[in-house]
């Protein structure tokens, strides 16, 4: 009966302590946003796709000023989840905020719980709950108005629900919740496909017989397949296409890889003088190299031991989920850029998703580091020091940038948030142009989350998704010319600067030839008929 106290207060204490370091998480979340929530360019797309759903206009592109077309390149769930909020009488912009603060106090419990559950440790659960909280990769990707918080929340969650499938005898309810939210998961970002065969791997390895492998696949295919299938079905009848995104080949190539390393080695190691060592001596690429081995050397013994020595411990089928979503997820990403998006770069918010898997397993390994030295009488105090500096380190590491970032963020807010665009000369004068004048701008996006109003696409000579020269460049630049010309439109340009050298001289030269400027401030420039 005192070994059952014992160990009901030591989980209440655990709960306790991940609730606290959860609650902060929102709180410093909170500091961060101080005008709201980032904005990027695909923000304007789930909270303009908010929008037009309580609108009920469904689920289209009400920030671009041309006929309206159902949305088909961004899912759903992060825009319906908005709008759900919409109905409360939470304007989508405002939701987002309140949506990412409680994101990231349900990230970092979910984090803690599956740290307590792979390490078999709940030191190791609050350990890692911390090591989430302090992160500035993490931080910076939940303060923006993207589909990545709720993506990894979902993620998370779906990991959950499998463990406590494999952990309580296969009951069904954890495997249909499991499949339920693998089809959410797919709903807030096409990568998301790569958990269903990161799943069904590891169910065909957990099973022992034949019949359990595909009755465990089917139901939990049946359980996800309809929120994918609804969501194609509707998309190939009101756009005629399921993604908005052609089959086309484009090469992985250095200039594409080289800035993902650059982003991997910021979350490695924040110290700025030892990263750059780090980099310029070629020594990161041998430990993401060594790193990749070690992962498939793990996910290749797990397999071994699941088929032919199969067990009860439960953080086994935690460790291999963990380790084969980061080769499914790479993998997922890598066939995007290849065959269907051109545009998709490694920039930190795509490589996010993979962070908490690399520390789950982390703390798998820093566990059975821990029991090995618990095992060996003559090095147990060495290992014991090893393993705590190891820790001590990781720690310190993950929260090195943190104060720095939280100072930075919550400063001003970030992206078209920032007091850059909003103070703009060129946007005040845009929140004065006539209704019925369009406007041709070069970032719509900002144009319709810094004013409201919907604006058209510059015409450019290139598409930017295929890296395809556009056939209707020179019919498209006439007549926005004309329309200036008849004053019917203008055409707002921001910052002038960054896009001569992103573009020939010439391309700027042809979109601005022969039209007069109304007002140039803050390297903006606004063109029309006076």
């Amino acid at each position: 009966m005192g070994f059952l106290m014992v160990k009901h207060q030591s989980r209440l204490f655990f709960f306790i302590v991940l609730i606290l370091i959860s609650v902060s998480a929102m709180a410093v979340l909170y500091v961060c946003t101080p005008v709201g929530a980032g904005l990027a360019n695909d923000s304007a797309a789930y909270i303009a796709g908010a929008r037009s759903i309580l609108q009920g206009k469904g689920y289209s592109d009400i920030w671009l000023d041309s006929t309206l077309e159902p949305i088909t390149h961004y899912p759903p769930l992060l825009s319906l989840t908005l709008a759900g909020l919409g109905i409360v009488g939470i304007d989508p912009l405002r939701g987002a905020r309140i949506l990412n603060i409680v994101l990231f106090g349900l990230n970092t419990f979910l984090m803690g719980i599956l740290g307590w559950r792979i390490s078999s440790f709940k030191m190791g659960g609050l350990f890692l709950a911390v090591i989430f909280f302090l992160s500035s990769a993490m931080l910076r990707v939940h303060v923006y108005a993207l589909s990545e918080p709720l993506f990894i929340f979902l993620s998370l969650l779906c990991f959950l629900l499998l463990d406590l499938y494999i952990e309580q005898n296969w009951k069904l309810t954890w495997l249909i919740l499991a499949g339920i939210v693998a089809g959410l998961v797919f709903l807030t970002r096409y990568s998301g496909l790569a958990l269903l065969p990161t799943i069904l791997i590891a169910l065909f390895l957990n099973h022992k017989s034949w019949k359990d492998r595909f009755i465990s696949s089917g139901i939990f295919l049946l359980a996800a397949i309809p929120f994918m299938a609804a969501w194609f079905l509707r998309n190939m009848l009101s756009a005629g296409n399921a993604t908005n995104r052609i089959f086309n080949f484009h090469p992985i190539t250095s200039e594409i890889i080289q800035p993902g390393l650059y982003n991997i080695s910021q979350f490695l190691m924040p110290v700025e003088p030892w990263r750059q060592f780090l980099i310029k001596s070629g020594i990161l690429e041998w430990i993401l190299v060594l790193a990749g081995l070690t992962i498939l050397a793990v996910l290749v013994a797990l397999s071994w031991r699941m088929i032919f020595h199969p067990g009860s411990q439960n953080s086994r089928g935690l460790i291999f989920l963990s380790a084969l979503y980061i080769f499914g997820y790479l993998a997922a990403i890598l066939f995007s850029m290849s065959f269907f998006d051109a545009s998709t770069k490694f920039q930190p918010r795509i490589l996010a998703p993979l962070y908490p898997s690399f520390w789950l397993l982390m703390a798998a390994a820093a566990a059975w580091f821990w029991k090995k030295a618990s095992g060996s009488q003559s090095r147990f105090a060495i290992r014991q020091i090893v393993l705590l500096l190891i820790l001590g380190i990781g720690l310190v590491f993950s929260g090195f940038d943190f104060l720095p970032t939280v100072a930075e963020l919550s400063s001003s807010g970030q992206g078209y948030a920032s007091w850059k665009w909003h103070d703009s000369l060129l946007m005040a004068q845009l929140k004065k142009v006539s209704p019925g004048t369009a406007i041709y701008t070069n970032s719509p996006p900002a144009v319709y989350l810094v004013t409201g109003r919907a604006s058209r696409v510059l015409p450019t000579p290139i598409d930017p998704v295929d890296n395809l020269a556009r056939k209707d460049y020179a019919q498209n630049l006439a007549q926005m010319k004309s329309e200036l010309d008849d004053g019917k439109a203008v055409l707002a340009l921001f910052d002038t600067s960054s896009l001569g050298e992103d573009s020939s001289t010439q391309e700027l030269a042809n979109v601005t030839s022969g039209l007069k400027i109304l007002l140039k401030a803050q390297n903006d420039v606004l063109y029309g008929k006076p």
